[in-house]
């Protein structure tokens, strides 16, 4: 019971602790809130203070750069007032000194008028005074001023006349006394200072081998070989036997050099097949047309012959691979442009357009198309079309009387292109009709639609014409052949016959990738 009691007041005693503890508490908190909300309003107080103070130093601080500001704009004020005012005095004196100016002006343009009607007056006297002599003149003459000057200038005349005559007739009887003398003494001179090689072209270039072995390799399996490089040079090969010779048989010496060129680097190759004929004979013909350019400058050069355009150039170069009338054509343009500066600066005359007229005379035998005009006409408008002067175009045009001459420039040309070609051995006149009657073949053959290639081989006994597979059937291909030889007959005079071979050939390509 009594434990009961102790329990109890154990629970009570331990409430009542509690309680109070409780109480001691929040008597406590409200005290240190109250602490903390004076110390809160003591720092507000404090920031608010700050801010006052930050605030009022801010104000003044944007006051002061306001003062400083207007400072300066009234310091640019006052002197844009002060340049006003020079500008403006400036200004005063500029007018003034015009005002002075003008007055000046008006004296002397008053000064000038009386001086003006001074030199009038004056004039008219001396009009009076010549009025007054001429009329005595005439009294006393007997003819009026007209009829003076008339009768004057008839007598002048006559004596002019007279005179003119006397020196003509003196020239002429000492021309005739001297000029078949000297004319004699030019061209023998002109052809004495120069000295050249007589050179005969020939249609076969005999291309050598180191070994027989080599020639069925050229040959290839079945012939493929040697018709691929017929086909892409244009040039008949005979492979006969002949000892380490193989022949390349065409009328052009330049798809004959590209034969020989392209079989030198084939052979060195070792690699002969039809694909590789056709890259090796692409690359050489490139490496001729580069040669031809370079042999055009290089002759230009040692001519001493400058400012040539282009295209005259490479026909310059191409000449080196043409002959007229079996003589080499560069050879004899150099030669014809020699003779021409050198009879050129005995008469008197310009020596470079004389040189430049020679060079340029036969380059309408090397043209790129084959139009029906004489070589001296076609060479005459190439040079126009090239912007060469009218004198080098009328020696070029004129030197086989096609035109009329109108320079001195052309006879000297005619004349010394008659000397190159009349030397002994220099022509043959069998080549040049040889090559034309060649061209000819081509030239009917290529006129048919259709044809890509035409090749005159075998000296003009053959002609293969190779045509396009897209274009022409099999039918086609024998239709054009009898065609082709149809007109032959009736159009070309030929020794012998002459073959006509017409290829169609197929290709199919593709890329493995």
């Amino acid at each position: 019971m009594y434990a009961a009691i102790y329990v109890a007041i154990a629970v009570v005693a331990l409430a009542v602790g509690s309680f109070v503890t409780i109480a001691v508490q929040k008597a406590m908190g409200r005290s240190r809130a109250k602490t903390i909300i004076d110390e809160a309003m003591r720092e507000g107080e404090v920031i608010r203070q700050k801010e006052l103070l930050k605030g009022r130093e801010e104000g003044i601080k944007i006051k002061d750069e306001a003062e400083r500001q207007a400072n300066q704009r009234l310091q640019r004020v006052q002197s844009s007032e002060s340049k006003m005012k020079q500008r403006e005095s400036q200004l005063n004196q500029q007018q003034s000194e015009n005002a002075r100016q003008r007055n000046e002006l008006e004296s002397m343009r008053q000064r000038l008028g009386a001086e003006e009607s001074v030199l009038e007056q004056r004039k008219e006297e001396l009009e009076r005074l010549k009025r007054t002599a001429q009329d005595t003149l005439e009294h006393i003459s007997g003819l009026s001023a007209d009829e003076a000057k008339e009768k004057l200038v008839e007598t002048m005349k006559d004596e002019a006349k007279t005179a003119a005559q006397s020196y003509i007739n003196d020239i002429m009887d000492d021309a005739r006394m001297t000029a078949n003398k000297e004319a004699k003494r030019i061209v023998i001179q002109s052809i004495q200072r120069v000295a050249t090689e007589t050179a005969i072209e020939n249609s076969v270039t005999v291309f050598h081998i180191d070994s027989d072995e080599i020639k069925g390799r050229i040959i290839g399996r079945e012939g493929r070989n040697i018709r691929a490089l017929e086909a892409a040079t244009g040039i008949e090969i005979i492979v006969d036997d002949t000892p380490e010779a193989i022949v390349l048989s065409g009328f052009d010496p330049v798809r004959r050099e590209i034969a020989r060129l392209a079989l030198h680097q084939l052979v060195a190759d070792g690699r002969i097949h039809p694909a590789r004929i056709e890259e090796v004979v692409n690359k050489v013909r490139k490496q001729i047309e580069e040669e031809i350019n370079e042999t055009g400058k290089r002759t230009a050069i040692d001519l001493g012959i400058h400012g040539l355009h282009p295209d005259l150039i490479r026909m310059i170069g191409k000449m080196k691979y043409r002959s007229s009338y079996g003589q080499n054509l560069l050879q004899h343009a150099r030669e014809t442009a020699n003779l021409s500066a050198i009879m050129a600066s005995e008469l008197g005359l310009n020596p470079k357009k004389a040189r430049r007229a020679g060079l340029l005379h036969d380059i309408g035998k090397v043209p790129d198309e084959e139009p029906e005009l004489p070589h001296a006409i076609l060479g005459m408008k190439i040079a126009e079309r090239c912007k060469e002067k009218p004198e080098i175009c009328n020696a070029i045009g004129a030197h086989h009387d096609e035109i009329e001459q109108t320079t001195l420039l052309a006879p000297i040309v005619q004349v010394c292109d008659a000397i190159s070609g009349a030397r002994p051995g220099a022509r043959r006149e069998i080549v040049e009709a040889y090559i034309k009657r060649l061209n000819d073949l081509e030239q009917l053959a290529l006129s048919y639609p259709g044809v890509i290639k035409t090749y005159a081989i075998q000296a003009g006994r053959e002609l293969r014409v190779i045509v396009g597979a897209d274009k022409i059937d099999d039918a086609q291909a024998e239709n054009l052949s009898n065609e082709i030889a149809r007109k032959i007959q009736d159009e070309m005079t030929y020794p012998g016959q002459v073959k006509i071979t017409v290829i169609r050939e197929t290709r199919a390509v593709s890329f493995a990738k």
